[in-house]
């Protein structure tokens, strides 16, 4: 299996692991500010993601296959320590691999956090993911979107729809990843919320209010803010467009929560 990505800028690294069902693009959308400032970023697509392989197994997409792919990255390009910047479930794996490998991270981000401590049992949701995944596998992204519809409501709907299709659009084959909508959600990343607080890399949580992001709670960022022993949390004024599909508005709050902290990987 192979995984693609790209690496540019020059300076401290600074790896960004993206949330299910989105590429490599999809943490600092697509900014530069970062490279600007000084720093090397990192991407890649995750297992079935854009632009990389699909693992035979299609049941190999829980937290452990997804730690090892980080792992092997970071061997890969010799790189010893580094900035974790993940969104979603890519949130999720920079915790285990800094819970595991906590001498190999000098700071992490967590956009939009949902991980809360244990797999997902909630028999109603697991079903709503399924459905996500049977859509995919059948009808691709108009399946998703059909399986989606019910949860387009407010006034961000409309962009969450035509951002979602956007997303959607930029993977080689789509359909790959209907296994992972059904095995992530049943994964635990890591065994207990109280886990959090043997975090020792600041950590900066990007958070977006509900009615743009009814599905990354906002409870769940302020719940890591509180736990975390050095973190700080950001999330956009009431009414605004939600903090984490700004890249620009991110990278700028990385750059400087990086340099309140000293951080140089």
């Amino acid at each position: 299996m192979t995984l693609r990505g790209e690496r540019s800028g020059a300076g401290p690294p600074i790896v960004l692991l993206h949330g299910l069902t989105a590429t490599r693009r999809y943490v600092v959308m697509g900014s530069r500010l970062l490279e600007r400032r000084g720093y090397e970023l990192i991407s890649y697509d995750a297992r079935a993601h854009g632009e990389s392989g699909s693992p035979r197994d299609s049941a190999a997409f829980d937290y452990a296959d997804l730690l090892s792919d980080l792992e092997a990255v970071l061997d890969s390009l010799e790189l010893e320590r580094v900035v974790l910047a993940g969104s979603s479930m890519g949130a999720a794996t920079a915790i285990v691999f800094a819970l595991a490998r906590p001498e190999r991270v000098a700071a992490l981000v967590q956009a939009t956090p949902a991980y809360t401590g244990s797999a997902y049992t909630d028999p109603e949701g697991l079903a709503s993911w399924d459905r996500l995944a049977d859509g995919l596998a059948r009808d691709g992204i108009e399946g998703f979107m059909d399986a989606y519809a019910v949860h387009l409501r407010g006034r961000f709907a409309e962009s969450i729809e035509r951002l979602t299709r956007q997303r959607l659009s930029l993977h080689d084959d789509v359909r790959a990843l209907a296994p992972a909508l059904r095995v992530v959600p049943r994964s635990a990343a890591f065994n207990g919320i109280q886990r959090l607080s043997e975090l020792a890399a600041p950590t900066l949580i990007v958070a977006s209010r509900d009615e743009g992001d009814p599905t990354h709670p906002l409870a769940v960022a302020e719940d890591y803010a509180r736990r975390i022993p050095v973190a700080e949390l950001v999330v956009e004024e009431p009414g605004k467009p939600p903090l984490a599909w700004r890249g620009a508005h991110v990278s700028r709050a990385i750059a400087a929560f990086l340099a309140d902290h000293d951080v140089h990987s």
